[in-house]
Order: structure tokens, then C-alpha cells, then sequence
């Protein structure tokens, strides 16, 4: 049987929806599955309980996708991230730690700004993976602020009425590839260094490149009252802030229903204004919470603690394949070695990183390549 018969013949994999969970997660999956069962799509979440660790949770989730696609569960072309509520900003936080697994991503309601407040949103990472953010309208300019950042946002006000069908729709329009001729990546972790058919393997900071600016997507102080890392939702209309969420095995002072109304004495009338009272502090300090409870208001003495962040030191790579000159292009920044997987249509090929330039990629799969010395290297990965 010739390739193209059977790939005809070939059992087509259905679409999937992943969700990286976290609060109402199980409720999220089931509506996610409502909405698209008569389509046949699937929705793909992480093993076990939420971590609270979203670094892990990403990971878990890209073991669960990896599992599908190898099981042929699912299509590894059409894998959407998708959140609603306090899930949106998992959305923008799983593709820029995983840029490559995702042909689109979608996040209705919330926000962003979650994500981009821990400093590890890089807008390269999003330019092969476009993102729906159907949110407030108060998040209009926030949106337009990531866009002009160079993130690939599609913004649509929640006003606008669109429902499941169309974001459905939308979602299905795109479809990721194996091998895009163009591709862009940066990270600030060894763990989350992969980039389509590129991946950063060895690191010096000394390697820097003024070619490659950083990405980053600069967030606010990311400032918090420690109470044990409560979750609130971000719509909700107050008064105060709303306790929607408790970690497992929580031994602080709050409980859940519980509102936070006011901070050292000033009240707080929902949860954007405690949002936007925390972003004006810099450094940590003492504080004086009032929480109600039912009928009864509660005075805790707390302290509002402002995270450290992510040093600025970050590596990227950018590459691309030129088919009409047989040729890999590669500009990276703070990288010494890399594997390069070279499909078969571009093999052989010419390559060349940062200037350095190779000749001997005669056949197809994956090779090393480092730099010493002002030369350039290649041999077949072990």
C-alpha cells in the first residue's frame, strides 16, 4: 500500500481540549465536554489532584497530551488550551513555558494578568500559537497593551455574545505544525527549553546576543497578603474579596465563603480594587485585615508580601529553514548547545548559528550542535 493510501485508510484522531485545572476544575472539564462531544473532540486534563505548583501542573498536563498523541487519542495537530474564569491566565502561562504543543489557546473571562505578573510570559513564544481572550470589557486595554507587546492576542469583548459554537469554531481553524519554517522561542528555565524542532540543551549567561532582545512581558509586583495562597474569582461584585478556594491541607485563618473587606483600615469594594491596592506595594510589610464571616467581622494581622522575581537572565532561539537555498538559519542568545530534529524533506542541508556556518547536515533526524571556541559542531544525537 502506497503512503498516501494509507493515510487515507488511516482512523482520523479527534481534536482535543486541554485544560491545565485549578479551581472548578472538574466543572470546567465537564462543559468543556459538553461542548464539543457531538463533535468528537476530546478534553485532556492533568493526572491527580491540582498541584499548587503551576510549573509541575504544566508538566503533568504535557505528559497527559503526550499520552493521548501517542495512544492515538488524540491529533497532535489540533491540541487547544483552553480556561475560563480564574483558569484564563493558565492559558497564557502554559504556552509560554510549552510553545510547541498548542496550535491555538483560548481563555474566556478572567485574565491575563495572573500569568504575566510572575514575569514568565515571553511574546515570542506565542508566534505560532494564537490566543482568543474573550474577557470584560475593563480588560480591553490590557489586551491591547499585550498586543502591542507583540503577543499574538485576539481580543473579544464577552459583550460581543459569542458563545461556545464560535469560539469552537475559531479554535479549529488553526492547526499546529511539526515543522514551521519559522520559529521563535525564549525561557528562563532549562526545564521549559523546547522549541518545535530546536531545543536549548546547555546555557551561558556570558553568551549574550544584542541581536535578540528579550521578550518578556514585563507584570507588577505581584504583591499578596499571606494568608496561604486563597483564590478569589475576579468578577465577583464584592463587597470585599471573596474566598472561593483554599489549598488542600490548609491551616490558615481563612475559611471558605469568607470576604475580605477591608486593609488597614480601608475598605475594599471588590476584587479588582484589591488587586490594584496590592500593585502599589513594593516591599513587605505588616498589615491589618478585616474579614467577614457571616455576621460576625474578623480582625487578622498579617503581612503583604511581595514575591521575588525571576532573575532577567533568559535564553532565546530563533530559526528558520529556507527551502529555495536547502538551509537552516539559527540566531540564539545565552545557548552553547542545542538538538536540531531535521525532517527529511530539508535534508541534506546547510546550517548556520550565529554566523558560524556548517556544511555536512547530509541526512534527516536529530544532531547536536555546539559552539567552542568560534566553532561550530555537529554529530548525531546519542
Amino acid at each position: 500500500m502506497s503512503p498516501e493510501a494509507a493515510a487515507q485508510t488511516a482512523p482520523v484522531k479527534p481534536p482535543a481540549i486541554a485544560l491545565l485545572g485549578g479551581i472548578d476544575a472538574a466543572a470546567d472539564a465537564a462543559e468543556w465536554q459538553n461542548q464539543t462531544r457531538d463533535l468528537g473532540w476530546k478534553v485532556l486534563t492533568p493526572a491527580g489532584p491540582a498541584n499548587p505548583n503551576i510549573d509541575l501542573r504544566v508538566q503533568e498536563l504535557v505528559k497527559a497530551v503526550e499520552a493521548a498523541v501517542k495512544n492515538g487519542e488524540a491529533d497532535p495537530a489540533r491540541i487547544y488550551l483552553a480556561g475560563r474564569g480564574e483558569g484564563a491566565a493558565a492559558v497564557f502561562y502554559a504556552i509560554s513555558r510549552v510553545p510547541d504543543l498548542w496550535a491555538a489557546g483560548v481563555a474566556l473571562g478572567g485574565s491575563p494578568k495572573g500569568a504575566v505578573d510572575t514575569n514568565r510570559i515571553f511574546a515570542a513564544n506565542f508566534a505560532n500559537v494564537p490566543v482568543l481572550w474573550v474577557g470584560d470589557p475593563a480588560g480591553e486595554a490590557l489586551a491591547q497593551k499585550l498586543k502591542s507587546a507583540g503577543l499574538n492576542l485576539v481580543w473579544q469583548s464577552a459583550a460581543s455574545g459569542a458563545g461556545a459554537a464560535s469560539v469552537v469554531q475559531w479554535l479549529g481553524r488553526h492547526q499546529r505544525d511539526d515543522f514551521p519554517l519559522a520559529i521563535d522561542c525564549e525561557t528562563n528555565s532549562p526545564t521549559f527549553a523546547r522549541c518545535y524542532w530546536v531545543r536549548m540543551t546547555k546555557f551561558d549567561a556570558a553568551e549574550r546576543n544584542d541581536v535578540l532582545p528579550s521578550t518578556r512581558i514585563a507584570g507588577v509586583n505581584g504583591a499578596a497578603l499571606d494568608l496561604g495562597g486563597f483564590g478569589f474569582k475576579l468578577d465577583d461584585p464584592g463587597p470585599g474579596v471573596l474566598v472561593s478556594h483554599l489549598p488542600e491541607k490548609y491551616s490558615g485563618p481563612l475559611k471558605m465563603g469568607d470576604r475580605i473587606v477591608s486593609l488597614d483600615g480601608r475598605e475594599i469594594a471588590n476584587a479588582r480594587q484589591y488587586l490594584d491596592q496590592m500593585e502599589k506595594v513594593t516591599e513587605d510589610k505588616l498589615a491589618v485585615a478585616s474579614v467577614q464571616r457571616g455576621k460576625d467581622r474578623i480582625r487578622l494581622e498579617t503581612r503583604i508580601i511581595v514575591p521575588r522575581h525571576d532573575p532577567a537572565v533568559s535564553a532565546r532561539v530563533q530559526a528558520r529553514y529556507l527551502p529555495d537555498d536547502k538551509e537552516i538559519q539559527i540566531v540564539s542568545r545565552t545557548v552553547t548547545e542545542m538538538r536540531i530534529n531535521v525532517p527529511p524533506q530539508w535534508a541534506p542541508a546547510k546550517l548556520s548559528w550565529n554566523g558560524l556556518s556548517l556544511e555536512n547536515i547530509q541526512e534527516p533526524g536529530c544532531w547536536v550542535l555546539t559552539v567552542q571556541k568560534e566553532l561550530l559542531n555537529a554529530a548525531r544525537c546519542p
